[in-house]
């Protein structure tokens, strides 16, 4: 196979060079000879850019040719598989078996000597929902795939187990469902992908769209569905002109019925400062909502300039609720063991503090941000969660907020693991670009998305047609309740809200088997 490639390659490359007039490959010579940028160009005319060329391809070859199944990061070929499957046929079927390397250590999850039957499982699964899956056929050169509508169980949770956020406040939040959304902006995305995103999270029920610090636009208003408006920093959409907080723009946007929570960010796992966007993706549209200066990049600050510490923050939350009647959550993420300790301390010495609280994994992504900080900087999502759900027990203020986990939470084995952990939700953002058309080209920061979904360029968005994406993302979260209800059921649990570690095993290098709450028992309040 990779000698079939390779000469597919120098081929191409002889064909491309034959065809090319003698008088250009002449001038480009006597170029490369003087040119004073490339060394290689200097020494080796012309042959150099093969070179080049070889290396602009790479990560195409590489993605599509030479990676392995599993080996691609930061999703492998398989995790793009599962996503684009879940979402264009409503189906995550496998034949043969699982390509997962099980001589590697990792986690499991316990099933049951009697799992449940579907009919004794405590969810909802009427009405059933109207959708559109792909049916059909398609090869390389034939298209013979069409789509059918379908109708499907929505499979979220029954009213009684519904997850309350912010039961002592004027209008709580209760959802039905545990997965939804990740905050991603209008800005680093364009409007397409956000209004094919909140027009089918509308339609599955019971999740939600998260606006990510961009700030509240229509689009994401289009599903009719619940709203998770993020204030970051940069204040966006709720920041006077000088970019000071309004508490005016504030209030409006408490009033709207479909934003049910906010959350101020305060860190993300990719990135532990503020969020940055190309001037090239801020068009007049962006700026306005944002209120800042078109095609002017834009860096928020690194934190808040609205508090400074614990008590502060308790106090902005404190005010934040009041006025707007609605749940305040937070967006962290975890340092090391001991980095939730003074806000759980805090919050039982004070009874106060946020309704939620937002755990993001190192390993969660971005529309741009630093090489040494997306490797580096912020503990990675499991062990982030334990420590959040231990600091929460430990001071006897776990069931007073509510845990969102976020960071690479695609499947529902990985979902059910966090849950497992810790989790009462969970946020996903990639898998979103997936089902609605990231190929991983990795260029969201550069404006340039290939398939129209990381950018504002209307060129470049029309790849991406709403009316058929909206019931990718239908799908994709229906499939992903369906196999949370799977594996709940196997597992003997009446919902997938019941995981606890106790469900969840780690098998280390050597094979020995142990119970997640043998490794990290729950602390006594």
């Amino acid at each position: 196979m990779f000698q079939e490639t390779l000469l597919t390659v120098v081929l191409t490359i002889f064909v491309v060079f034959v065809s090319v007039p003698p008088i250009i490959l002449i001038v480009l010579y006597y170029y490369d000879r003087r040119q004073t940028q490339h060394s290689i160009l200097r020494n080796y005319p012309l042959l150099g850019r093969v070179r080049y060329f070889l290396e602009m391809v790479g990560p195409e070859m590489r993605q599509y040719m030479f990676d392995s199944d599993n080996g691609g990061k930061p999703f492998s070929r398989i995790d793009f598989q599962n996503i684009v499957i879940s979402g264009k046929y409503l189906k995550s079927l496998i034949a043969f078996g699982s390509k997962r390397d099980f001589n590697k250590p990792g986690f499991f999850l316990r099933n049951s000597m009697f799992p449940k039957q579907r009919e004794e499982m405590r969810v909802v699964t009427e009405p059933r929902i109207k959708t559109y899956r792909y049916v059909g056929t398609e090869g390389l050169f034939s298209r013979k795939e069409h789509m059918e509508e379908e109708a499907v169980c929505p499979w979220i949770l029954c009213e009684e187990d519904a997850i309350v956020i912010g039961p002592d406040c004027e209008q709580p939040w209760f959802v039905r469902g545990v997965v939804g959304m990740s905050g991603m902006s209008f800005g680093a995305l364009g409007h397409r992908a956000i209004s094919a995103m909140s027009l089918g999270l509308g339609k599955a029920t019971g999740t939600w769209v998260h606006t990510g610090e961009g700030g509240l636009t229509d689009y994401h208003l289009l599903g009719k569905g619940d709203v998770i408006m993020q204030i970051g920093p940069g204040l966006f959409g709720v920041r006077n002109k000088d970019g000071s907080f309004s508490w005016e723009k504030f209030r409006a946007k408490a009033q709207n019925p479909q934003v049910r929570m906010f959350e101020l960010k305060l860190a993300q796992g990719a990135k532990i400062r503020g969020g940055h966007l190309e001037g090239s993706k801020v068009t007049p549209e962006i700026a306005a909502i944002r209120g800042v200066t078109p095609w002017q990049s834009i860096d928020s600050p690194n934190r808040h300039h609205q508090f400074h510490d614990l008590s502060s923050l308790f106090d902005f939350i404190d005010e934040l609720r009041r006025a707007g009647g609605k749940p305040i959550g937070i967006k962290i993420v975890m340092g090391g063991p001991d980095s939730a300790d003074d806000l759980a301390q805090m919050m039982a010495a004070t009874n106060r503090g946020p309704d939620a609280i937002t755990v993001d994994g190192g390993e969660g992504g971005s529309g741009a941000t630093y090489q040494e900080m997306a490797d580096t900087m912020g503990l990675p999502l499991h062990s982030g969660l334990l420590y959040l759900d231990n600091a929460l027990r430990k001071y006897g203020v776990r069931d007073r907020v509510k845990v969102f986990a976020s960071g690479k939470l695609f499947t529902p084995d990985r979902i059910a693991i966090a849950l497992g952990m810790g989790a009462d939700l969970v946020n996903i953002a990639r898998g979103m670009m997936i089902t609605v058309g990231c190929i991983g080209a990795q260029k969201c920061h550069t404006n340039k998305c290939p398939v129209g979904v990381a950018t504002t360029d209307p060129h470049h968005q029309k790849a991406l047609v709403v009316e058929e994406k909206q019931w990718r993302v239908l799908n994709y979260i229906v499939t992903l309740r369906n196999g949370l209800n799977s594996l709940a059921a196997a597992m003997g649990l009446d919902n997938y809200t019941q995981f606890t570690r106790e469900h969840i095993v780690f098998r280390d290098q050597r094979g020995v088997v142990q119970s997640l709450m043998d490794l990290f028992p729950y602390p006594r309040a």
